[in-house]
């Protein structure tokens, strides 16, 4: 499950899914951090001072991995982990720590094409997750197509690729409730 950077604009419904996340509402989950308003001050910095893409996407993962440190202080029951499969096998609600992927890896570009979006979905594909959830600070507008949700902003432009790869539903979940943008290959094929 992403949880968006943007809910830090709204302190009580982050601390809200936090803890209902560590009481196992959704069931066993990896939490994914956005990188907020970390991620936006990467994004600002290079454009003032034109460093590169990869040093920018590097940079981002540090913001994200900032956001999980944030999530596990706010609440102490999420373990901040760089392997979230060894914790879920633990029974421990993990918040993932990206860091590790600052060394490159080769089906993750460096560019902010690819933000927390693609990489939840890329995480949950690792994992074999039967489904991938964004929880974003605003609702998605009814229909659409994944590459409708990339246009408009909602999630990132390499979504719509990283979507291929992964079998499992993806769900946005706003202020108003859960939105299933895509069913799992299996229900589609049933």
């Amino acid at each position: 499950m992403k949880v968006g950077g943007s809910l830090v604009a709204d302190r009580d419904r982050l601390r809200r899914v936090l803890a209902s996340l560590a009481d196992g509402e959704d069931g066993p989950v990896a939490i994914v951090p956005g990188g907020g308003a970390l991620a936006e001050a990467v994004r600002t910095t290079q454009g003032a001072l034109g460093f590169s893409d990869p040093l920018a996407h590097r940079l981002a993962l540090d913001a994200m991995a900032g956001m999980a440190r944030i999530f596990a202080a706010l609440e102490p029951r999420l373990v901040v982990t760089p392997e979230p499969g060894a914790c879920l096998a633990a029974g421990a609600v993990p918040v993932w720590d990206p860091s590790p992927l600052g060394a490159g890896h080769p089906d993750i570009p460096e560019s902010w094409e690819v933000t927390s979006d693609s990489l939840a979905l890329w995480l949950a594909a690792g994992l074999g997750a039967a489904r991938c959830l964004l929880v974003k600070s605003v609702d998605p507008a009814p229909g659409g197509a994944l590459a409708d949700l990339a246009r408009a902003g909602l999630v990132d432009a390499a979504f719509p690729s990283f979507a291929t790869l992964f079998a499992g539903a993806i769900v946005l979940r706003g202020p108003g409730g859960d939105r299933t943008c895509r069913e799992s290959l299996s229900e589609r094929a049933a």
